[in-house]
């Protein structure tokens, strides 16, 4: 089953907006544990974890298309201690906080769009190849060609910017203007916040048995078994759990708006912060680059490298392989400022 299998098996139901979608969708990758192709927005493999469906579903559901790291002071509403901040090693800080400096710095190149292109390699290892163009207005064009992509623009088929787009775009231009520990809590919780951060113990289970029985009529609508509930986590599997959503909510905004300098400013940042998270040097067809690893705690023991050009952070190249398997998922990206003129024109 995939993404287009699941919106069919909601048909009786009312047209979901792409919130809903995107719950869909996070309820759909915690069924198969494996790594997603998106249909409504940026296409791209998300490093989606392999997880149980009851223990993230329900988290994932009201923080929709959220992955990604603990750390930090984050309060958090279990009922036992919150979780504490650990310590960034400053091997992976400091280079990450360099470049992001240096990144905004140097500012964005002109234009009035972000282009992606991504291709993506799967089990398979075949080619597929993706356009996404992210405007300065918020608003996305996708297509599976430079032809495609040019008609769409033509045409004015643009999808609208979405809440959970504005929030992870607004979260990461807060993390590069300076107020990191705002950001990381905005970017966490930038669907909504199900595993209670800040919240008072009574109101974090509420949160939680709220997003359980959302995630249970979602199932039931897919006419799939509804899994059993199961207690808020708490202790080290809610830090992997907020580590899950930072590292995968920063992969969004990285990925649909990696031109914009700001915005690949303070991913880098908030990737600083990740406890665990291993920076290494590497090359990449002569250009000199960095490696950020997730710590697989945070992936439930899968795996995802992010390849980033260490001059200017933009993202080469991501690798996948989902927990207790062999399969590996490779994507490709090249992102470039354009205006939406000469994308019409052809001009890419």
């Amino acid at each position: 089953m995939d993404e287009m299998d699941l919106m069919k098996n909601l048909r009786d139901v009312p047209s979901p907006g792409p919130e809903a979608y995107d719950r869909a969708r996070t309820a759909l990758r915690a069924a198969m544990g494996e790594p997603v192709a998106p249909v409504v927005r940026p296409k791209r493999w998300f490093s989606w974890p392999k997880v149980g469906v009851a223990a993230v579903g329900a988290a994932a559901v009201a923080a929709a298309v959220v992955l990604g790291t603990s750390g930090g002071s984050v309060p958090a509403g279990p009922s036992g201690p919150a979780p504490q901040a650990a310590g960034v090693p400053q091997a992976a800080e400091a280079p990450l906080v360099k470049l992001a400096s240096a990144v905004k710095a140097a500012g964005t190149q002109p234009g009035d769009a972000s282009l992606i292109v991504n291709t993506k390699f799967g089990v398979d290892d075949k080619p597929d190849l993706n356009y996404t163009l992210y405007t300065d207005k918020g608003e996305q064009y996708t297509g599976d060609s430079e032809k495609s992509l040019v008609e769409a623009v033509v045409k004015g088929q643009a999808q609208p910017a979405t809440p959970y787009d504005g929030k992870v775009m607004a979260a990461a231009r807060l993390a590069a203007n300076g107020d990191v520990d705002q950001a990381r809590v905005a970017m966490i919780t930038a669907s909504d916040n199900a595993l209670g951060i800040g919240l008072s113990p009574a109101e974090a289970d509420k949160a939680w048995a709220a997003a359980q029985a959302e995630t249970a009529e979602l199932f039931r609508k897919m006419g799939k078994p509804v899994p059993a509930p199961k207690p808020r986590p708490t202790g080290k599997d809610l830090e992997n759990l907020i580590g899950n959503h930072l590292w995968s909510n920063a992969q969004h905004a990285l990925f649909a708006n990696a031109a914009d300098a700001e915005v690949r400013a303070g991913v880098l940042k908030l990737y600083a912060t990740i406890p665990d998270m291993v920076v290494g040097k590497t090359d990449v067809d002569g250009q000199a680059a960095l490696t950020l690893t997730a710590p697989p705690a945070i992936l439930d023991g899968g795996a995802d490298v992010l390849t980033i050009n260490a001059g200017n952070g933009l993202p080469i190249r991501e690798e996948i392989t989902a927990a207790g398997s062999s399969k590996r998922y490779v994507v490709n990206y090249k992102s470039l400022r354009v205006t939406l003129a000469d994308v019409a024109a052809g001009k890419i």
